[in-house]
């Protein structure tokens, strides 16, 4: 039985910026709560930090030596020494109880406290030992300007200052500062969790043997990969037969146990592409259901209307979902290649994302839509991807309506940013994942895109962190 009519051709696409302003302006950072220091890393931070004290909180050696007055050494050389007298030695973790006077100095050793009356620390290499009756002493061999080899007190923050904002993703250099001044604990938003099934008759588990017209699921696995990639936590269900019914039954499931809902599969044209036929479906139920008394079991009546057989609801329009909306239809069409079906809705206050069952074009639909919202959720305060310009390695001979976004490799030459876009680039294929660390924008048009052309490059990976 045919599950679409010709509604499925009446889709508007929305430009790739459009769409992801409507998903970014849709979803609300999680709650806050609170994580020990050392579980942070990655986190999105939801607190102002602050320097607690001046740091370093006293003058500190920067190495081995003897801490003296520069002023005595002013005259040093190799072959006429400085002859100071010790007066004694300080540890790190020590305080030196005398003051230096001039003319002596005292052994000293790396972060120890520089003793009152010293202006510098004149490294060990530039030393040597020297026997005077009745008292230790050392030869300085080079002349010490003030200052040297000393961190004065607050060299790197002053109490109060500001070591880390909200919406800041945590990495272990903020770890190192947060730890320095005392926060064992910090308060970080909540991880989304997000539910995950392919939709696809033809689907069979990872570790199933082929068969005829079969295959495996493998986007399932790359999108429970990618969201715990960017701090979500996966909660994979398998797939789902193309039967509109149990769809239903698994969103509404899926909805109920997750922040965050992605299905992969089902959402072209064809004529058993069911999450078509749910988002259609969604289409205006924002203006639709306001006003419920009931919002979450009108979200369930809305999912369960594609199960009644030929149940179409014919809802006006395909505006977005304003800020705080509990349901409705972000879009179901995007101007890009690969991916123009990929569709974005809410359903009780949370985002349901549907994606290309194509490997290829899934990617990209995640990438674009769905990172920069599961970071928001987050809390994060920059969630869109960082981009570069490049210069194209090879030129584009085939042109296209709308812009489309092909896996690539970035590299540097000559100081600028190259891009070498990679073979096996369809929406269906999958053997350049791996390799890309890019994806590059080719803008619409008939001709393509020359080599050398300057091109917009969003960065993936770890060249995004």
């Amino acid at each position: 039985m045919s599950l679409q009519g010709e509604a499925r051709f009446n889709r508007r696409a929305v430009k790739v910026a459009e769409a992801q302003r409507r998903v970014l302006e849709a979803v609300q950072p999680l709650p806050p709560e609170t994580a020990a220091l050392w579980r942070c890393g990655g986190r999105y931070l939801a607190q102002s930090c602050e320097a607690t004290v001046d740091w370093p909180p006293f003058a500190r050696a920067g190495m081995d030596g003897y801490a003296v007055h520069a002023a005595d050494t002013a005259q040093a050389t190799a072959e006429q020494p400085a002859v100071l007298r010790v007066t004694g030695t300080v540890a790190a973790g020590q305080v030196y109880a005398g003051t230096v006077q001039p003319g002596t100095a005292v052994r000293i050793m790396t972060g120890a406290a520089v003793p009152a009356g010293a202006d510098a620390v004149v490294m060990l290499e530039q030393t040597a030992e020297a026997a005077e009756p009745g008292a230790q002493a050392v030869l300085v061999k080079a002349p010490a300007v003030p200052g040297q080899n000393v961190a004065p007190r607050g060299e790197e923050f002053r109490c109060g200052a500001v070591i880390a904002r909200p919406g800041t993703r945590l990495g272990p250099g903020h770890i190192a500062h947060l730890g320095t001044f005392g926060y064992a604990e910090v308060q970080v938003h909540r991880r989304p969790r997000v539910a995950i099934f392919a939709t696809g008759t033809e689907l069979l588990p990872v570790g199933a043997p082929l068969a005829p017209g079969r295959i495996r699921d493998s986007n399932s696995a790359m999108i429970a990969a990618l969201v715990e990639s960017c701090g979500g936590e996966a909660i994979p269900l398998g797939h789902i037969a193309d039967d509109p019914a149990a769809v239903s039954l698994a969103l509404e499931a899926a909805l109920d146990e997750a922040d965050a809902v992605i299905t992969t599969g089902g959402v072209s044209v064809g004529d058993y592409d069911v999450m078509a036929v749910i988002m259609r479906n969604l289409r205006g139920a924002a203006a639709t259901r306001a006003g419920a008394e009931d919002p979450e079991g009108a979200a369930h009546d809305l999912l369960g209307a594609v199960v009644r057989e030929g149940a179409q609801l014919e809802l006006p329009g395909q505006g977005a979902v304003p800020r705080g909306a509990g349901h409705g239809l972000l879009f179901d069409k995007v101007a890009m290649r690969p991916g123009s079906p990929t569709s974005a809705a809410m359903v009780n206050g949370k985002p349901l994302w549907a994606l290309s069952g194509n490997p290829g074009a899934c990617h990209v639909g995640f990438e674009l839509f769905v990172r920069p919202a599961l970071r928001r959720m987050q809390g994060s305060s920059s969630p869109l991807h960082r981009t570069v310009n490049a210069r194209l390695g090879a030129a584009v001979r085939k042109g296209s309506p709308h812009d489309r976004y092909v896996r690539a490799v970035l590299g540097e030459r000559d100081g600028l940013w190259t891009a070498e876009l990679l073979a096996f680039n369809k929406s269906s294929m999958m053997a350049s994942l791996p390799e890309a660390n890019a994806l590059v924008r080719i803008p619409a048009g008939p001709e393509g895109a020359e080599a050398g052309a300057e091109v917009t490059a969003l960065l993936l990976g770890p060249l995004h962190e």
